[in-house]
Order: C-alpha cells, then structure tokens, then sequence
C-alpha cells in the first residue's frame, strides 16, 4: 500500500510549496505502520510530516519513543483527524491512510466516515482506506479524493497467491458484503481468476509474469489502469465506477 501511495502521490508531494502532510489514521497497538509510511514518504519529500493518530492513549504514549519531530509525530485523535498543528498546505492532508479501521463498522457508516475524512484533505489530497492481513500480504483499498471514490486496488504477495479471489476476505467494508452474484466486484473477482487460470503457463517464468498476463487479459473487459510496472508489483488497479455497489 505504501509503494503504491508513494507513486501516486509522488508528483503532488514534490510540487507542494510547503511541507506536506500525511496522517496514519488508527495504527494500531504498534506505530510500525506510521513509521514505514514516515520512511517511504520521505524518500520521496524529505521535510513531508506523518501523523500517526489513534484514539487509545495508552498507544499515543508508547508511539512517542518512535516519534521523529517535526517528520514524524502521535497524537490522539479519530475520524475528526485534529490537524490543526501541524496543517498541510490548503489546511489539511495531502493523504490519509485508514487501513483496517472501518472493517469493525456497519457498511452503512461507510459514506459517512468518508465524507468526514475527505472533508479533511488538502487540494489534490486522497484517502486510501482499506483492509489487509497482518502482515501486509494482501490488500484490498480504495483512494478517495474530495469528491469521492476513484479506484480500487487489489494488491498481493504473488508468491502465496492461489488465486485472484483469495484477496476476497480483505476487501474494504464498502465491497466485502457485496462478493455476491449479480455485483460488480463479484464478477470482477470471477475474471480475475479466470485470467490466472489461463494464465498459468507465464507461472513457469514466476509469478509476476503470471500476474502481468492476467491484467492484460481482464483489461480488456474492465477499466484497469496503470500498467505493466505496476502490476509487477503484484497490483491491479481499477476505476470505483465499474465495482461499485449496485444498490
């Protein structure tokens, strides 16, 4: 997720006038995830400021022994994201990440939680909410900018992948309901591994190349975007419009 952020938000963190800032919304009983997204972050802007928030205090406190001031800093806060200090240019985030904080919520909070937090970026800002396993094997998020949902990346460890549809049990609250007959992501998933199946004999020169086949063949029917540098990285990315909820 972090690889992919950093591409993407590469060109509007260089062309930033002043610091820009990045939030790790709810990272959990370790701020590991704040401080890697601090370090991908900063190869690409060196003076970029990551906040790491979460709303138990006791996490705040054992997160400021890895805080980095100004680069790196914790506090407490939710989905009302405080950035009054610091703020990013147009007064707030250049990105908020949310990674498997709205799987506890109801798919009907959903909109609302992105709304607020959409409502907290900066110009040209995104937010990346979604979900992965515990150790980043594979992901599933969607990136919002202020006016909504855009895309929806499926990302994994291509060397333990079955198949496409594995990636299932971490799609974001918004879809993980929806992996019925007659949805969008239902049928996408089908492709999916229909392509990796047909796929099978580029497995012979690794999984990558695999991969790489199976994006050619389902962008033929759906609207994929970026290409093969990307999806060597064991990512497909998608426009929100062709998976969405159809209800």
């Amino acid at each position: 997720m972090d690889r992919w952020i950093a591409a993407e938000l590469a060109p509007a963190l260089r062309r930033a006038e002043a610091a820009p800032v990045a939030v790790d919304l709810g990272y959990g009983a370790a701020p590991w995830t704040a401080v890697e997204l601090y370090q991908r972050l900063a190869s690409v802007r060196s003076d970029v400021r990551v906040v790491g928030i979460e709303i138990e205090p006791d996490r705040v406190a054992l997160a400021q022994r890895y805080a980095l001031p100004p680069g790196l800093t914790f506090r407490r806060g939710g989905f009302e994201v405080p950035l009054d200090a610091p703020a990013g240019p147009g007064g707030g985030a250049l990105l908020i990440r949310a990674a498997n904080v709205l799987r506890q919520y109801d798919e009907g909070q959903v909109a609302d939680a992105w709304a607020l937090l959409c409502g907290r970026l900066a110009p040209g800002g995104l937010l990346v909410e979604g979900t992965c396993d515990e150790i980043g094997r594979r992901q599933v998020w969607v990136a919002l900018d202020r006016g909504g949902p855009r895309t929806v990346t499926f990302a994994a460890r291509l060397g333990g992948l079955e198949r496409p549809s594995d990636l299932a049990e971490r799609l974001p609250k918004a879809l993980i309901h929806r992996n019925v007959p007659g949805e969008p992501v239902h049928a996408l998933l089908r492709d999916l591994d229909r392509a990796w199946a047909a796929a099978a004999p580029y497995g012979d020169f690794g999984a990558r190349q695999r991969w790489i086949a199976m994006a050619r063949a389902v962008a033929g029917d759906w609207p994929v975007l970026g290409g093969p540098r990307r999806w060597r990285q064991g990512e497909l990315t998608v426009r929100w419009e062709a998976v969405a909820p159809t209800g």
